[in-house]
């Protein structure tokens, strides 16, 4: 009766044993058995009800997720030296047994202790014998027992009525005579795939996740503890800009105000007019800009963050409202103001196409995520989508748009999103035409999206942003203020690592950064003389942001240096230090 039975002999079968007990896959840890002395004590539970710290912290809690961390690091002496110490066990004897069981194919027995190691959620108990039977079945037909599979499969596995699918799965394995497995390896005879069981370890760790907590620890729970503490810690951190270096356990993660680009490290001034929108393109390799001295420029980004002038764009005969990248970076839209849309090939400037319909005026640009069509607001308030080469696709009528040259297709081109009146921002489902509103209660002045699509920044009339949730039900999650818009368009942006920031243009001349998780103002940027119309933070690189003003430049801002140029050595104003968590910098 029971499990499968070992073709080798019983002393084979115990050292077997043994080593998948020490080291079980992917880390699965349970108790080696060791002892602190050679005459190890018997354990008596201690503190049950105890509580240590100022949080309520459960001292037998909080001492069995540190055995199992001793014993997943291998510590296993240890680990029980520290449960004869304390007097609480690891996990129950009952749970040892279980486990001794399973590992040696002991299939009954473990049936029997299932019902003993403290699930009282009978469906748990069902699904776990349903898992332990399987293996049992697979086993057996790995061995080419037969009868005994089938047994097994009429009189135990069937009889609990769980995942009926499964059970005619296994079924037809045993009229087939094969068996499944994981890799797929298919067997030559039948052209059937067939399968070994799986290792008994990995169904331990089934079994596991299965169980409640209290019964068997989750695997690695203490370091899962720890980097969910660093995480709040960082998400906490006002500055936190950097992925460089090492986060130290000794001492509370804080970051300096050095990792935020407040700095000027160039000034672009090769625009003849106001500079009225930039973007970095994806992969943080390029700059554009554009002008009301009706050009548009691509910038070149090198590998030390130094700017230079790359192509100019000519051929718009009214200002340049608006600049949108194509997903793979290779080609750039630039919209005029109520004029025509044009493509442009990025490594030679050249103009690839020209977008227009009639005589109504384009309003704004952006892709589709393929990089295969051309979206555009129009003068009449509809949105018109083409392919490369104009061919009209399709065509939003009624009031989708008004002249707000901001038009976002999420990456995954699910959602169409725009400004369709003075204080609505309309999601529009492209598949059901199925539309959302976000209704505020001043005039929208910009809008932009985030890079994961879950979030819109939208600048108010009223000298406010506002962040919005647009996944699942819409709800405005944050405000920020503190700059300054009376009369023109001023842009924001997400940015800094994992878009932990927020930065806008400000009629002040001066750039605002917020951190985005608590709204606190951080950076307030000097150095442009007249308003600051747009800000663009680089994807690829958290130390870059650019702004743009009616001054007419473009401003490069890094990261402050914080050491003398020594002579003989000397970096440029674009060579930052590589800054570090916890403020160090080198």
């Amino acid at each position: 009766m029971g499990g499968v039975e070992d073709d080798e002999p019983p002393s084979k079968r115990a050292k077997a044993s043994s080593r998948e007990l020490k080291g079980l896959s992917n880390g699965f840890s349970t108790k080696v058995p060791a002892s602190c002395s050679s005459m190890a004590r018997p354990l008596t539970s201690q503190g049950g009800d105890e509580v240590i710290g100022s949080k309520g912290v459960k001292k037998v809690e909080f001492v069995r997720i540190i055995a199992d961390a001793l014993y997943s690091l291998g510590y296993s002496k240890t680990g029980a030296c520290l449960e004869e110490e304390s007097g609480i066990p690891f996990q129950s004897s009952t749970v040892t047994v279980f486990i001794q069981q399973i590992l040696d194919g002991n299939w009954d027995g473990s049936l029997a202790s299932l019902r003993k190691i403290g699930v009282v959620d009978e469906s748990v108990i069902k699904s776990a014998s349903f898992m332990i039977l399987q293996q049992k079945f697979l086993e057996l037909l790995d061995r080419e027992k037969m009868t005994e599979a089938l047994k097994t499969l009429r009189t135990e596995i069937s009889p609990l009525s769980v995942n009926s699918d499964r059970v005619r799965e296994l079924s037809f394995y045993l009229l087939s005579s094969t068996m499944p497995h994981a890799n797929g390896a298919v067997n030559g005879s039948s052209g059937l795939r067939v399968v070994k069981p799986k290792p008994r370890s990995e169904l331990l760790e089934e079994l596991q996740k299965l169980f409640p907590p209290t019964v068997m620890i989750p695997d690695k729970r203490l370091l899962r503890l720890v980097e969910q503490a660093l995480d709040l810690q960082r998400e906490a951190c006002l500055f936190h800009n950097s992925s460089l270096g090492e986060t130290s356990l000794f001492t509370d993660h804080q970051c300096g105000r050095d990792q935020i680009p407040s700095q000027t490290v160039q000034i672009l001034q090769d625009h003849q007019d106001e500079v009225w929108y930039l973007q970095f393109s994806q992969n943080g390799k390029y700059l554009a800009s554009s002008s009301s001295d009706n050009s548009a420029i691509i910038w070149e980004v090198d590998s030390d963050g130094k700017v230079s002038l790359k192509h100019r764009l000519i051929g718009h005969q009214k200002p340049i409202s608006s600049i949108s990248w194509s997903p793979d970076d290779d080609q750039i839209l630039t919209c005029g103001v109520e004029e025509v849309v044009r493509r442009w090939d990025v490594s030679t400037g050249e103009c690839l196409h020209v977008y227009e319909k009639g005589l109504l005026g384009l309003i704004s640009c952006s892709w589709s995520p393929d990089g295969k069509c051309v979206f555009s607001g129009l003068t009449d308030k509809s949105i018109v989508m083409w392919d490369l080469d104009g061919k009209e696709i399709e065509c939003l009528k009624g009031q989708k748009t008004i002249k707000i040259s901001d038009l976002h297709i999420t990456s995954d081109g699910k959602l169409i999103i725009t400004v369709s009146k003075e204080t609505t921002i309309l999601l529009i489902e492209r598949e059901s035409k199925h539309e959302r509103c976000i209704e505020e209660d001043q005039m929208i002045v910009s809008f932009t999206l985030s890079r994961d699509n879950k979030y819109l920044l939208v600048s108010l009339v009223n000298e406010e942003l506002h962040l919005w949730s647009i996944q699942g039900h819409i709800r405005l999650v944050a405000k920020y203020k503190g700059h300054r818009r009376s009369r023109f368009i001023v842009r924001a942006c997400f940015g800094g690592l994992e878009q932990a920031f927020i930065a806008s243009g400000s009629e002040d001349s001066q750039v605002y950064i917020w951190h985005r998780g608590s709204g606190e103002l951080i950076e307030t940027l000097r150095g442009h003389s007249g308003a600051v119309n747009c800000v663009s933070w680089n994807p690829a690189n958290p130390h870059m942001l650019a702004s743009a003003s009616d001054d007419r430049s473009i401003r490069i801002w890094g990261l402050k240096q914080l050491h003398p140029k020594r002579k003989g050595k000397e970096k440029s104003p674009s060579e930052n230090g590589i800054h570090y968590c916890n403020g160090d910098t080198i």
